[in-house]
């Protein structure tokens, strides 16, 4: 019967840290599709889990049980399935699994299954995977979106002494993804000449997301030396700053602990309003721990018009917690992670939901990233207009910003690059 699954299989392969990750291949009558799944480093206790081994290979992180779980459980169920029935077979996943957060069969398991699931009926209906995206989302204006570019690490991503995870770079004065690629691209070999002229060739070690790790402490040196290499470059007009402080990785007994000194979060406020006034940052992440709720409405009150604020820990892709969110103020943006959540249906549900209560919507990868652009064609279908997926820097980064301008070009004038957010 056309669209019907075949076959399904999991094994276990490398992603960017060299930790392993589930692959998952899925066959129908006419194609075979294959997904590899990311994992995070700074990751939210509220995120669905992505189950390891924990035992001796691979320093317990091998994922052989979830690999097992696709295997012998549900590649069975699904088997004979229609491929085009996205909702149908992920919320099965769902209850087959029958935890709050995937605990049992493990969301690496199920997404898996899901991201295939997408790329099977896009090869079945002979359209590309950006359009089937699409349809399921009931999205018909497909966008390049801009990209944010993280060019120097801090906190988890890093070895240095910087507490804020992320300095990002966003060309929103581009004419089109390409031009948006190129501003980055220069911006970040700008940065690297610098850094390592001041530093010396320890400062250009790259973290986890491709950005550099230089030897700073205080929070506002990495905008300064950002903005020395964009003015350099004449781009001062078209790139705009954003920043993932991660906060919840610097949060101590309700109090955070930044630049060596301990805070409050209304004295964390302070700084960043600082920084706000000082630079011109246009997207803020997680600046509050991810149960930190007093702080994030508070900050959320008085920023809300002048700057994007992201919630990623704080809302890990769920519905529920995006939902408090909304109800509590408490942010103007949701980070789109698919590992956080588990399945394609759960987080096109998410970027609906944010996206009828006016928030942006920016998809992201993780720090331990694969080869599998998948993010890039989900971006499009869903028409979010933002991506993040690190610096123009390792191929696992560089895969899905090349698949965009593929996608760019494949296109042409058939839709539009978002630019401003």
């Amino acid at each position: 019967m056309a669209y019907e699954i075949t076959k399904t299989k999991a094994r276990q392969v490398l992603d960017s840290r060299g930790n392993p990750t589930v692959e998952v291949e899925m066959s129908t009558d006419k194609s075979q599709v294959r997904a590899i799944l990311p994992s995070g480093a700074s990751t939210g206790i509220h995120e669905a889990l992505e189950l390891r081994d924990g035992n001796q290979n691979y320093h317990g992180k091998g994922v052989l049980r979830a690999v097992d779980n696709v295997n012998n459980i549900i590649s069975r169920e699904i088997a004979g399935m229609d491929c085009r029935n996205q909702k149908e077979i992920d919320n099965l996943m769902i209850e087959l699994d029958g935890t709050v957060n995937k605990s049992k069969l493990g969301a690496n398991a199920i997404l898996g299954v899901s991201m295939c699931l997408t790329r099977a009926s896009a090869r079945e209906l002979n359209i590309p995977l950006y359009e089937r995206i699409g349809q399921l989302a009931s999205n018909k204006r497909l966008i390049l979106p801009t990209p944010s570019m993280n060019v120097i690490n801090g906190g988890e991503h890093a070895g240095n002494k910087l507490d804020i995870q992320e300095y990002m770079i966003l060309p929103t004065g581009a004419a089109n993804f390409k031009q948006a690629v190129m501003m980055c691209s220069e911006t970040y070999i700008e940065l690297k000449d610098l850094l390592k002229r001041k530093y010396g060739m320890n400062s250009i070690n790259v973290g986890d997301e491709g950005g550099f790790a230089p030897p700073l402490i205080k929070p506002e040196e990495p905008l300064e030396l950002i903005l020395e290499a964009v003015d350099e470059l004449g781009y001062s007009k078209e790139i705009e700053l954003g920043m993932d402080a991660a906060a919840s990785s610097f949060y101590q007994n309700g109090k955070y602990l930044i630049g060596g000194e301990k805070i409050s979060g209304s004295e964390l406020g302070t700084l960043y309003e600082r920084m706000l006034n000082k630079y011109p940052i246009v997207s803020l992440e997680d600046p509050f721990a991810e149960d930190d709720w007093y702080s994030w409405i508070r900050f959320t009150e008085y920023f809300k018009d002048k700057l994007q604020i992201v919630g990623d820990d704080l809302l890990v892709t769920n519905v529920e917690r995006i939902r408090q969110a909304i109800d509590k103020k408490a942010c103007n943006a949701l980070l789109l992670k698919i590992n956080q959540i588990g399945t394609i249906t759960e987080s096109i549900e998410a970027h609906s939901l944010a996206s009828k209560n006016g928030w942006n919507t920016m998809v992201s990868h993780r720090s331990g990233e694969t080869e599998d652009s998948y993010i890039a064609d989900l971006v499009v279908g869903l028409g979010t207009g933002q991506i993040k997926s690190g610096a123009p820097c390792r191929s696992e980064r560089n895969a899905k910003y090349n698949q965009l301008m593929r996608i760019e070009e494949e296109l042409a004038d058939k839709t539009a690059y978002q630019g401003r957010l």
